[in-house]
């Protein structure tokens, strides 16, 4: 990322008070006429920008620029950091080893304390942490160094991988687990038999004594230190960044029991609470492992994305160069079918330009000499050369920067056991201090009055409570991978239940995102299969995407976009396959044309076919009227001095659309956010179900949009396209189609693999279902502790019998988990 480049929300009335020179809702730069409303205020780029402000304009209810930014930033009216503000390069890092609101605070902490660092923020939410720094005094290839540590690592966020640490975490839980058996072997052949006056199974004296005590110190201590270490560092890591956690309860129980059995080795006695040791550790641990496994197996489910952004330029003489080695002013060669790498002007040559992915627009639009083009566009069917614009940036990369600084500073919206460990473990220390003070004062010896004060700590280890959330999590997250549902971030299962708002792109949302025939309409008898071959072979030599969908409606499989260099001895040129063959093929701005089976055909815009001689009989002009009306693109077809028919060419709605827009609208505003503008947006008003269509809005204006519409409730956003992904970032819940790009899968909370819309609802009510079952299982957890500490208190438990309540509470919240999620 290149520079700070975030849009920033300002007061309609500020954008023309000021002179300013950029739009009010996304920022991006005015036209020299400027789209103005008096009843509205402000000056906007574009009339979609216009419409959403118009709609959403800001009330005294609605949120205005403190709201969002704390949304966004994390920050509270009274301490704000805006990023955006400071003078340096960003960064974006994915960090592993994060989850909880101290870990955030704790690498923000340590990412300012260095030299050159201007501000860190970070979200353990989508595990990444945005740092601006310094490029004359740091180095971008410096920082990750910075934040690894304690158990993080940190790596480039575009490339990091999803799996970092995996292998370690399973490592530590099998040996852990291997020394485990050996521990709990020793106790059950030698110790609890003498806890319960019993015989041991194997007798043994002083020096037996004193070896077996050894061989479990050693045992507990690999457990503790090595397969516990990620629970002692996020203890740590709470007590730094002061805000106590539930690892910071479970490491007190697991040090307290291994402190006072090693001091009770040293005295020479035989009651000994290793096991509590191994106990609290493994069930913690392996918890935790198996949320991070089903989450593993269920992001295994999504398949190879393609990677969207551009690493290289072709210069105007043929030479690669990498991006960074482009300048302002410097002409680019941009050939057909290649993504263009930065924003600039077109300067030679005239093409087709597919603007979805970063505009949402699914028509391809013509751009001639003097036109802009945005870096991440398409060019489809010819040549252009291209003048870099003056920033040398690509609006892809814009759309990327806007992502991830959304991600980084998106607060990291807390597990309620996380929320409530800020009061409930000073609360359980508190009380064992005071257990073991009242003990002490009561005449007890020291070590009955801190063998209770443990017994308090133990019996109050959330290992129960620990377990609540993320066991939990991890039986939806299965559920969900069972419908080919991905859950990509944990705060859905919070966030999905209170959906208000369900925001739906259009193109590949809605729709299925590909151009494709949707009718055919011929005159004089003509035999639409013969239409649909003629319009096919010509059409087959042409990279425009209506071209590529003519030639899959076609009867006979015609040549593909590279057909032009398969000609035949006489000069035609013919399919793979021996299909319809072409001679003296043309393309023009707006259609092309060829002769086949000896007459030339001419397949496009109805009037480029005027302009080539042929007619269009008077039938055709309704269904050519129609077409438009329905945001389709009539491609008329004709030879022999007139049009023979017309075939209607568009993005058609997807089959299950009007099932799905029944289930998401029981309780829930359904609104359509659209680059798209005209009849292809429009007819959407009318669907059942859908109460607002905002449409010709820019991508750098969707997340503001959704923030906007955060005035009437939990929004949620369904998006497939990286112009999508900054909204589907800001939104409350993100849900991105399978069939989309990378960025917006990346962006999401959950990803419909199955590119199934009805899923979107399934989606939300498996939400609601595990968030039901997190509740359940936080109320027996502290059903749980109101029982068990005041019997602790009261001296009536001692650690054993701890321990094992623990693990019954443990074993009923794995068991309510583990229950079908229906």
């Amino acid at each position: 990322m290149r520079t700070n480049s975030r849009p920033s929300a300002r007061s309609p009335a500020s954008s023309t008070a000021d002179g300013a020179d950029s739009c009010d809702l996304c920022d991006l730069p005015l036209p020299s006429a400027p789209i103005t409303d008096p009843d509205v205020g402000g000056a906007y780029c574009c009339r979609g920008c216009l419409e959403v402000s118009r709609t959403l304009e800001r009330t005294a209810d609605g949120p205005d620029e403190s709201a969002v930014r704390s949304r966004l930033d994390g920050s509270s009216a009274a301490d704000e950091r805006d990023l955006d503000d400071l003078d340096g390069e960003d960064a974006f890092l994915a960090v592993d080893g994060m989850h909880c609101s101290t870990c955030e605070a704790f690498l923000e902490s340590v990412a300012e304390g260095e030299a050159g660092v201007l501000g860190a923020t970070a979200s353990y939410a989508t595990d990444t942490i945005r740092i601006v720094y310094d490029p004359d005094r740091l180095a971008a290839d410096d920082l990750p160094e910075i934040v690894s540590g304690y158990g993080y690592t940190a790596t480039d966020r575009s490339a990091a991988d999803g799996d970092a640490g995996s292998d370690d975490g399973i490592a530590r839980l099998l040996l852990g687990g291997f020394f485990g058996m050996m521990v709990m072997v020793w106790y059950v052949l030698f110790l609890y038999p003498t806890y319960f006056d019993l015989d041991p199974v194997v007798a043994f004296g002083g020096y037996e004594l004193a070896f077996l005590s050894a061989n479990i110190w050693a045992f507990t201590s690999f457990i503790l230190f090595y397969t516990g270490y990620p629970i002692l560092r996020g203890a740590y890591v709470s007590l730094r960044a002061g805000r106590p956690n539930m690892d910071l309860l479970v490491a007190t129980a697991a040090l307290g029991s291994y402190g006072y059995s090693a001091v009770a080795i040293l005295l020479g006695e035989s009651h000994l609470y290793f096991d509590v040791t191994v106990a609290v550790v493994l069930v913690v641990t392996a918890g935790t492992h198996y949320e991070r496994a089903v989450k593993r197996r269920a992001t295994g489910l999504l398949s190879e994305l393609t990677e969207r952004q551009v690493d290289e330029a072709r210069l105007e003489s043929g030479e690669t160069v990498p991006l960074e080695a482009v300048d302002p002013g410097d002409r680019l060669l941009v050939r057909p079918g290649e993504r263009v790498p930065l924003d600039g002007e077109i300067v030679e040559g005239t093409a087709a330009v597919d603007e979805s992915l970063v505009t949402g627009e699914s028509l391809p639009v013509r751009k001639a000499p003097g036109d802009e083009l945005r870096g991440g566009t398409v060019v489809t069917d010819a040549p252009i050369v291209l003048a870099v614009g003056d920033e040398a940036e690509s609006t892809l990369d814009r759309l990327v920067s806007l992502l991830w600084s959304i991600q980084s500073s998106r607060p990291g919206v807390q597990r309620l056991a996380d929320k409530l460990a800020t009061v409930f473990v000073p609360l359980v220390v508190a009380l064992a201090t005071g257990t073991v003070a009242v003990s002490l004062a009561t005449g007890s010896s020291p070590s009955t009055a801190l063998l209770i004060g443990l017994t308090v700590v133990i019996v109050s280890c959330p290992c129960a409570l620990g377990l609540a959330t993320p066991l939990a999590i991890a039986a939806g997250v299965q559920a969900a991978a069972k419908r080919g549902i991905v859950v990509a971030a944990e705060t859905i299962f919070e966030d999905a239940p209170d959906v208000d708002v369900v925001v739906l792109d259009k193109t590949g949302t809605l729709t299925t995102g590909e151009m494709a025939v949707e009718d055919v309409h011929v005159v004089d008898g003509t035999d639409s299969d013969e239409l649909l071959r003629r319009a096919g072979a010509v059409e087959s030599l042409s990279e425009h995407p209506i071209a590529a969908a003519v030639v899959e409606a076609a009867p006979v499989a015609a040549a593909d976009g590279g057909g032009l260099e398969a000609e035949n001895d006489d000069g035609t040129v013919a399919g793979a396959d021996g299909s319809t063959a072409v001679d003296s093929f043309e393309r023009a701005d707006r259609g092309v044309s060829g002769v086949v089976d000896g007459a030339r055909v001419v397949v496009g815009h109805p009037d480029f076919c005027r302009e080539r001689g042929l007619s269009v009989p008077d039938a055709l002009e309704s269904p050519i009227d129609e077409a438009r009306a329905a945001g389709r693109v009539p491609v008329a077809v004709g030879w022999n001095g007139r049009v023979h028919g017309v075939v209607a060419v568009g993005d058609s709605e997807r089959e299950e659309l009007d099932a799905a827009l029944e289930t998401l609208s029981v309780g829930r505003e359904i609104v359509v956010l659209t680059g798209d503008e005209g009849p292809a947006a429009e007819r959407f008003r009318a669907v059942d179900g859908v109460d607002e269509v905002f449409a010709g809005v820019p991508p750098e204006a969707k997340a503001e949009t959704v923030d906007r519409l955060r005035a009437r409730g939990t929004v949620a956003m369904v998006g497939d396209g990286s112009n999508d992904a900054p909204a589907l970032a800001a939104a409350d819940v993100g849900i991105a189609m399978g069939g989309g790009t990378q960025l917006a899968t990346d962006a999401a909370d959950a990803v419909i693999v199955g590119d199934d819309l009805e899923a979107v609802g399934e989606t939300l009510a498996i939400a609601a279902s595990t968030h039901r079952r997190i509740r359940q299982n936080l109320g027996w957890a502290f059903c749980y502790n109101a029982v068990a500490i005041p019997l602790a208190v009261a001296g009536l438990l001692n650690p054993l019998f701890a321990a094992v309540a623990m693990a019954a509470s443990s074993l009923l919240v794995v068991l309510n988990s583990s229950r079908s999620m229906r």
